[in-house]
């Protein structure tokens, strides 16, 4: 049988080494920093450096610096990076495998209704990022998903450009609603509790029922100030917490099924 001189496609060869998979898979669920991966896997800390390096310079894994404690760094999975390498790789193979024939996306139908899956976002102010995500969310389930936000020291008012970034980019008003604190949940059970701020996640109280933790490393983009360019910052914000709650889909539909 010939043999094809073609090299394996940089995905298939960056993701079959045994320890550089047990990474993404761990990623692919949650952002960790170095020495939470460490412990997830099993190995010493300069090996899981090294393959965190080659999995960054393959652009599947990006890195960005903990605003609780800027000596550490974030590590996070682009999905839909790898979504676009595995079509790729597939196409590589046989034309019957390319992109086009990649199955469609979840739809609220998908997800389960009784009892309803819960989701908590958190953030420190609950006045952008968390209220963001619970928009989307909402939005992308349909009323299916039992959605809330909270904070442990909530502002008075949400932040002006998150209510312009979801009523500009996504046709939704929030304008009505207030941060809240997660002390006003008492007995709330949820499936899953996301934080998406990394002071937040030090600080984070436990809920009953034991939800699944899920950690998103996303920046206060209110730090970008409140000009245009302060604006822009929401515009890039709501644009990744949409894109991790897409991805989000396909979890929560699993649950209970």
């Amino acid at each position: 049988m010939a043999v094809s001189s073609r090299s394996a496609p940089a995905f298939v060869r960056l993701a079959a080494h045994p320890l550089r998979w047990r990474l993404l898979t761990e990623l692919a669920t949650s952002d960790y920093r170095v020495r939470e991966l460490v412990t997830l896997v099993g190995e010493p800390q300069n090996l899981v450096s090294y393959h965190l390096r080659l999995l960054r310079d393959g652009g599947l894994v990006t890195s960005a610096r903990s605003s609780f404690d800027g000596r550490d760094s974030y590590y996070h999975l682009d999905l839909d990076r790898c979504a676009d390498a595995l079509a790729d790789t597939g196409a590589a193979l046989h034309p019957a495998l390319s992109r086009e024939h990649v199955a469609p996306g979840v739809s609220p139908a998908d997800l389960p209704r009784s009892p309803r899956v819960g989701v908590l976002f958190l953030c420190t102010g609950n006045s952008a990022r968390s209220p963001i995500a619970e928009a989307l969310l909402r939005r992308r389930t349909d009323g299916q998903v039992e959605t809330i936000s909270a904070g442990g020291r909530p502002k008075p008012h949400l932040d002006a450009n998150a209510v312009r970034v979801l009523r500009e980019e996504f046709d939704i008003d929030i304008s009505g609603q207030s941060p809240r604190h997660w002390d006003t949940l008492p007995g709330r059970r949820f499936d899953y509790v996301i934080s998406l701020c990394d002071k937040v996640r030090e600080a984070c109280p436990d809920f009953p029922g034991q939800p699944r933790r899920v950690h998103w490393s996303i920046p206060d983009p209110a730090a970008g100030g409140t000009d245009q360019a302060g604006y822009l910052a929401f515009r890039r914000t709501a644009a990744d917490i949409e894109t991790r709650v897409r991805h989000l889909l396909p979890v929560l539909s699993a649950i209970r099924s």
